[in-house]
Formats: structure tokens, sequence, C-alpha cells
């Protein structure tokens, strides 16, 4: 725990310092981070811990002690085993009750530390935005005393519809504070203001389209009263799939399935009545007079079809055949129309793709989560039964070749996790698959490494191999030299 605790801190250290942050908030925010860490700390910490225990024993000839005694391997083992299936239980509860809590603990923790202190958190070459001022910069350099002067400064002013409407362009930029003021002075030189003019009347807008004005000096003064009152503890009601435990879970992914199901059938209804497509034709009555037009229409269709079949040239789609009926200037009309419709039909079809690939985004996340919880319960376990044999077989002890089998392991394990928990976000593989993959790769191992212990084999048996070949290569040769005798 403590080494992944150093490597994490390093990912977060640009929401830690020069933030004027008392050791306790620090302390806080790591002391969030733990539970979340658990998920890689503890099946490194079974595995590894089996094979240094077990190794030990064997390597002291214990074991070999035990089976004189008439104590088998899996006996030897039960009481671990029960404590085992114990620490997979308490996991469980871990993972479906704490996790989820500190994971809310950690993002509003991260929020209103970001407020802290915005003059550091304008980034180089990125838009920071400025929550209570309604604005966002971004500058290319930061330089000098504590980062103070900017240069290539571009500033957004968002109106009270949330609209950028103002952008500032200065070449250079210097932020000034005092300690024992909330306003930050911004002071710009050589630069362009612009400006859109905001107007309900439209033939206004047309004349007066924007404002614009250069400057050699523009210094702006940002309240930063809202950003230094910041409640460290305060919590916003913000749930993501990580966030949730299984009740949780269970209900949401119901909601979004048939949330999913829903907007598609809905999608494809209107693209359908759009299209014009499965419509259902109403019967011909040829007693009425629209009945007897429509008659006459399709014998004028029909007429016009048996006519073009005796040219190469109108045969190419029954589109041309309908157009015939049409003169010139409605057949550019009606094709104009028609790829209009079409080019509308299909910039809505993508972007309903990519709505429902983010919605299906969500739900697989969701699988994910709920069949992770199981999972890491059950990793323990069978992390022990790789870890326990794996260590008797080897017969060593201390942190050398164990550590280093430990280590490889769990990274084969970790990172068949990763990549298919991404597979699985994506939806190329299954959710739940995703969420047991690594797991399941590891069940197998297990039951081979158990019952090669107990039979006091090693790892592998390289004597039949060795003989394998060796037969091989005895019958080829016999073969080969009977082939040479026929031959003379």
């Amino acid at each position: 725990m403590f080494i992944f605790i150093f490597q994490t801190i390093w990912l977060f250290i640009d929401d830690l310092a020069g933030k004027g942050l008392d050791i306790v908030i620090i302390g806080k925010f790591l002391f969030y981070l733990i539970p979340d860490l658990t998920e890689k700390v503890l099946p490194l910490t079974v595995l590894l811990s089996s094979i240094l225990t077990f190794g030990t024993l064997a390597e002291n000839y214990e074991f070999a002690a035990m089976k004189a005694s008439g104590i088998s391997l899996q006996r030897s083992m039960l009481s671990l085993i029960v404590f085992v299936t114990i620490l997979g239980g308490v996991t469980f509860f871990f993972a479906n009750n704490v996790i989820p809590l500190s994971q809310r603990k950690i993002f509003n923790l991260r929020r209103n530390i970001a407020k802290v202190k915005p003059a550091v958190a304008v980034a180089e070459g990125v838009f920071s935005d400025f929550e209570g001022a309604d604005m966002n910069i971004k500058v290319d350099e930061k330089y000098g005393d504590n980062d103070r002067f900017l240069r290539n400064v571009i500033i957004h002013e968002k109106s009270e519809r949330n609209v950028n409407t103002t952008v500032i362009k200065a070449k250079t930029g210097e932020l000034k504070s005092d300690e024992n003021s909330d306003i930050l002075q911004l002071v710009l030189t050589d630069g362009h203001y612009y400006k859109d003019i905001e107007t309900t009347n439209n033939k206004n807008k047309l004349k007066f389209p924007f404002a614009q004005a250069d400057f050699d000096t523009y210094i702006m003064n940002i309240d930063l009263s809202d950003f230094n009152n910041v409640d460290l503890d305060e919590e916003r009601d913000v749930s993501t799939a990580k966030m949730k435990n299984i009740a949780r879970l269970t209900i949401d992914i119901d909601s979004i399935k048939e949330d999913n199901y829903r907007i598609v059938r809905a999608f494809s209804k209107n693209i359908g009545s759009r299209m014009g497509a499965f419509v259902p034709l109403e019967p011909i009555d040829t007693t009425t007079v629209k009945g007897e037009i429509r008659l006459k229409r399709d014998s004028i269709i029909a007429s016009k079809i048996a006519l073009s079949k005796g040219n190469k040239e109108k045969q190419d789609s029954i589109k041309e055949d309908i157009l015939l009926l049409f003169p010139d200037w409605q057949r550019m009309q009606i094709l104009s129309n028609a790829k209009n419709a079409t080019t509308g039909i299909l910039g809505s079809v993508r972007g309903k793709k990519e709505e429902m690939q983010n919605r299906y985004k969500n739900y697989n996340m969701h699988i994910l989560s709920l069949h992770t919880k199981y999972a890491l319960a059950f990793s323990c376990i069978i992390l022990f039964f790789v870890g326990a044999p794996l260590g008797a077989i080897i017969r060593k002890g201390g942190l050398g070749l164990p550590m280093v089998i430990a280590i490889v392991l769990f990274l084969v394990y970790y990172f068949i996790g990763v990549f298919a928990g991404n597979y699985a976000k994506e939806g190329n593989i299954n959710a739940i698959l995703g969420a047991w993959l690594s797991t399941l790769i590891m069940l197998p191992l297990g039951v081979y490494l158990t019952k090669r212990a107990t039979e006091d084999k090693g790892m592998m048996n390289f004597g039949a191999v060795t003989d394998f070949f060796k037969d091989l290569f005895r019958k080829l040769t016999k073969k080969q030299r009977d082939d040479n005798e026929d031959a003379g």
C-alpha cells in the first residue's frame, strides 16, 4: 500500500502542489485514495504472502516433516483456506460499501481543492475555467517569479446565458494579487478586444454584429471571494458507476437498458416517418374519384416503364421511370429535396450514433462495476491457490525469487484485467466477461499448481518432454535408415 500511495501521489501532484493546503487536507486526500487502491494491492498482497510463506516452509523442509507425520498439503492449507475465504467476504463488503463512498469523497475533495487558488490553476496550453468569474483563460507560457507573467493570453468571458460573447487577446499579461485581498488583478498589454452585441431585433444585429477595440494596457479585476471561501468538505450529488453499490447498480442497469431501448425505438420511428418508409398503402377504391385518378397514374407509370424497356439509356433504375411523369424543373426540385432530406437524415443518424455509443458505454461500465465487486472477492481466493502451491513447488523463501514470480504473475493478472475492462467498456466483448476474464484465467493455473504440489511434483515434467522428443527423433532416424536400405 505504501508503494502504491507514492505512485498515486505523482498522478495527483497537480491537484496538491502550490495550493496552500495544510497537512490535514493532504492526509484526508490520501486517506480517501486508499480504499480505491485495494483493488490492486489486495490481490498482489495475497499472491506474494502465500508464495513467501509456503516457499519458506518448503525451503526449511517443513512440508517434508508434515508429510512424514501424515499431514497432507490440503490439511496444512486448511486454516489459511478458511482465512482467505473470510478475507474474500470482507473484500466483497469493502468493494460494495467502502470503495463507492471513498470515490464520492475523493471526487468532491478534488473539485473543491481545484477552487482554492485559481491563480495557480492557470495551466499552459489549455483553457482554465474560472466558474465564479464566468470566464476561462488560456496562456501559451508562464514565466517569472511565481509564474506571474503570461505570454499570448486568450480570455473568453461568458454572458448570463453561459455563451462566450467576449474574446480578449493579448501578447503579454501579469497576475497581481495580495494575500489579504479577494481581488486578482490581471494586467494585459498590447491586445485586442471583441464583443458580440446581443440585441432582440434581428435588423439591429445585422447592423451592429460586434464591437472591437485595440488597447495598450487593459486591467481586469477578478473577484475570488467565491473561490477562497471554499468548504473542502462540501459534497455534490454526483454519481458514476464506481460510486454505486450493488443494489443501486442493479436498479440503474435495468433503467439504463430500458431508456436505451426506448430512445432507439423512438429514433427509429422518427427516421422511418421522415423517410416515408414502411407506410402501409391505402386500398384502391375504384368507386371514388381519387381511386380512378390513382389507377390512371399507375397505368401511366406502367406504360412509361414498358416504353423505356426498349431504350437502354432509360433502364438504369425505377427512379428515372417515376421522374418521367414530371417536367424538367420539377425533377430538379424533387432530386434536390431528396438529397437534402437524405443528408439531414444521415446527419441525424451520425449524431444519434455517437449519443448511443456513450449511452451503451455507460451501460457497460455499470455492468463492469457490478461484476468487478464479485470478481475482486473471488480473485483473493483464487490467487491464494496460485501462490501457495507455487511456493511449495519452487521451495524458495525470502524476497528474491518469490518476489519476482509474484510480480510477474500479478502483472499478467492486472494487465489482462485492464485490457478486458477497456474492451468491455467499448462493447467489443461482453461486460461480464471483461470483469471476470483475469480471474478465470488464473483459475485453471491454480487448479494445475495445486494438483502438482499435492503430488509432490515440479511445475513441469521436463523429463517427459525430453523423452517425447528423443522418441520422435529415434523414429525419424529409423524411418530414414529403412528408406535408404529400400532405395539401395
